[in-house]
């Protein structure tokens, strides 16, 4: 064996121990860096070739890799804005120059223009649901945008959309004049109430009435109920232009009358699933989805009575599902949709670039990356109020340190070594 290979080889195994005293040291210093990732070392041999009578050593080189697809453990605070993915997937996030990015560091704060942005500086990105419900992109980042949520002063929103749902009970008798006529002598099987919104965050409540008009056939009159008659009978409903200038162009008359009909033997909705309220003056229509709608053997039961909108309120938290819909939570109570948060994926996470801040980068080892919703097949589930720490494990770490130690110990010694019998060889010809 060559003695300058000898001692080549103890360098690079002594280089090969720095490396991985230098994955144990990062390790250790992020440990308790939120989202963090462990980096650490795995050796090759270095063969030369050698003849019959004779052996060249080779020696050892080094690779590095990150431990991305292990979870750390979830640390829960008492932030709103705290993310945690239970579950594979990552949270997409950009930088000043509108870069992106995949992190598990979801400890994010508002920052002065209300952008959610992490302790490394990166902003929270997501789909807004300003033109309805979001849908995302799958094979791309197009359509993200950062997260901001910024309380601009009092906000209202138009009712544009609701749903009901009822039983309506399958032996009731049919009753004339129903209350779509709006006669002082008006019958109804049931009733109820829902309160709306205008374009201005004008309160507004409405009667919707239900009466049976023959075998599995139903009307629903709608009124306002600002008009209803004093006494005890709500019929007939004033001229709402003597109340409220407003309903001016409604005339005494409901807002609307719409049919159900339903199937004789299962009792479900064959015909009505959709009304348009057709509301006064510059008020957005309101539609109104009955397609749950029943007729059973059993009294009149509301299970499902929701409008969108809300009035003239600030915002006073937010709030964030499971499956990543942030909302604004009004000072009336009232909720909104703002944005839904997705989570992204790669078919090898460990062969993601990692970067400085704590976030990765797509590479071709890793694969492409795939964009959905928290709770999909493939991707984790969101929990607010909880940040992931670093999957970091002290004592394997520290055991790691001692032998990584020992090894570069032990490769010193043959450096040594090989530098004595060199002396010794070079002073035979003395």
């Amino acid at each position: 064996m060559s003695l300058y290979g000898m001692m080549r080889t103890g360098v690079s195994g002594m280089n090969a121990q720095s490396n991985r005293l230098g994955t144990v040291a990062d390790n250790i210093a992020n440990s308790s860096t939120a989202g963090y990732k462990r980096a650490f070392t795995e050796f090759s041999s270095l063969v030369v070739p050698s003849g019959s009578g004779s052996y060249n050593s080779g020696g050892v080189t080094t690779s590095v890799r990150y431990d991305i697809s292990t979870n750390g453990v979830m640390n829960y605070t008492t932030s709103v804005s705290d993310l945690a993915i239970d579950g594979d997937g990552f949270f997409v996030v950009q930088n000043g120059s509108g870069g992106n990015f995949l992190t598990r560091a979801g400890s994010f704060v508002p920052d002065g223009e209300g952008r959610l942005v992490n302790a490394a500086g990166f902003y929270l990105t997501g789909y807004s649901y300003a033109n309805g419900k979001p849908s995302a992109t799958a094979n791309g980042f197009a359509g993200l945008e950062i997260v901001t949520i910024k309380d601009s002063g009092l906000t209202a929103v138009p009712s544009t959309s609701g749903e009901f749902s009822a039983n309506l009970p399958e032996s009731a008798e049919v009753l004339t004049p129903a209350a779509g006529s709006n006669d002082p002598a008006a019958k109804y099987t049931a009733k109820s109430s829902l309160v709306v919104y205008g374009n201005l965050g004008k309160e507004m409540m409405l009667d919707v009435y239900f009466t049976k008009t023959g075998d599995n056939t139903w009307e629903v009159a709608v009124y306002n109920k600002a008009n209803a008659a004093t006494g005890a009978s709500p019929f007939p409903y004033a001229d709402p232009a003597a109340t409220d200038p407003e309903y001016e162009s409604n005339g005494p008359s409901p807002l609307l009358t719409h049919t159900l009909t339903f199937d004789p033997v299962s009792g479900q909705l064959t015909a009505g699933g959709t009304m348009n309220i057709t509301m006064p003056g510059d008020n957005p229509p309101i539609a109104i989805d009955f397609s749950q709608m029943s007729q059973l053997d059993s009294p009149y039961a509301v299970s499902e009575a929701f409008v969108n909108g809300n009035a003239a309120s600030a915002i006073d938290r937010i709030e964030i599902a499971n499956d990543g819909t942030l909302s604004a939570v009004f000072e009336d109570g009232t909720k909104r949709a703002l944005y839904q948060i997705p989570v992204a994926t790669v078919a090898s996470p460990d062969q993601l670039s990692v970067l400085s801040g704590n976030v990765f980068s797509p590479s071709n080892e890793s694969g492409d990356v795939r964009i959905g919703f928290p709770n999909e097949a493939g991707f984790g589930k969101m929990v607010s109020g909880a940040v992931e720490t670093s999957n970091v494990d002290i004592a394997t770490e520290l055991t790691s340190m001692i032998e990584a130690q020992r090894n570069y110990t032990a490769n010193s010694k043959v450096f040594q070594t090989g530098s004595e019998l060199l002396d010794v060889l070079v002073n035979l010809k003395r």
